[in-house]
């Protein structure tokens, strides 16, 4: 069996006096979609900050490709190919859509040109974040401005921007929150059609979304993994229902 892409192997961490990850351990096989699910307050966005290197954990391992990279900033963690997306949306918003992928692209590719200069006017970058965009289904949308779209598609637009970064790892912090159901089932269809490219880590609420792309799930209670294994095993377990899945699924 080849080695994980990711290893997470006991990740604690506090803030004050409060345990938001106790002991979490998992791994994530390559072309692996794996879904971590669980109530607000769970600890989920804590431990994807935590294998993005945004924060540091106060006990445990991350290992990339067998690598340790605990003590790494995020930035670093990047230039391995660690890419993300966040909650909150997080684009240029008076750049259109092609110049926020042009940047992502500038960015990866140590342009001479510095990452706020006229990214536009570099052929290659416009090209590749192009053929991004066409790729997510935003190639009509390419000179619009970020604020001018909608809510689904800046999350759309954000994927964009981590796929112009070639990752070897994705991390995706609730890419549906806060759009309707047919963006939803828009972004489900991008997802699943860039499937077994790249490892990708969700951070998800949305059931369908999870149920639909996940080739593994591990539930996450009080900064806990309560359950791990394949969809249909979790959605049968008796102990995720009663302390999630129950509600959710209803």
């Amino acid at each position: 069996m080849s080695e994980p892409v990711l290893r997470v192997d006991a990740l604690c961490k506090h803030f004050g006096g409060l345990l938001v990850t106790d002991s979490v351990t998992l791994e994530i096989a390559a072309g692996e979609l794996h879904a971590v699910i669980g109530p607000n307050g769970a600890g989920k966005t804590t431990l994807i900050n935590q294998i993005s290197g945004l924060i540091r954990p106060d006990a445990g391992r991350i290992e990339l490709r067998g690598r340790d990279v605990t003590a790494l900033p995020m930035h670093a963690r990047a230039a391995l190919g660690v890419a993300r997306s966040f909650q909150i949306t997080s684009v240029l918003p008076r750049f259109s859509a092609l110049q926020n992928v042009a940047l992502a692209v500038q960015a990866r590719s140590g342009s001479s040109f510095r990452f706020f200069g006229r990214a536009d006017h570099e052929r290659a970058l416009n090209d590749e974040a192009e053929a991004v965009l066409v790729e997510v289904g935003l190639g009509a949308r390419a000179h619009v401005p970020a604020l001018a779209l909608s809510h689904g598609e800046k999350r759309v637009l954000e994927l964009a921007i981590a796929l112009a970064m070639r990752p070897k790892l994705l991390l995706l912090d609730e890419p549906m929150a806060g759009i309707g159901r047919d963006e939803t089932e828009r972004l489900i269809a991008v997802l699943r059609a860039l499937k077994g490219r790249f490892p990708v880590l969700l951070v998800e609420h949305d059931m369908t979304a999870v149920f639909a792309l996940a080739d593994r799930i591990s539930v996450l209670i009080y900064g806990r993994i309560l359950a791990s294994g394949a969809p249909d095993v979790v959605r049968s377990d008796p102990a995720v229902i009663a302390a999630y899945l129950g509600d959710e699924m209803e």
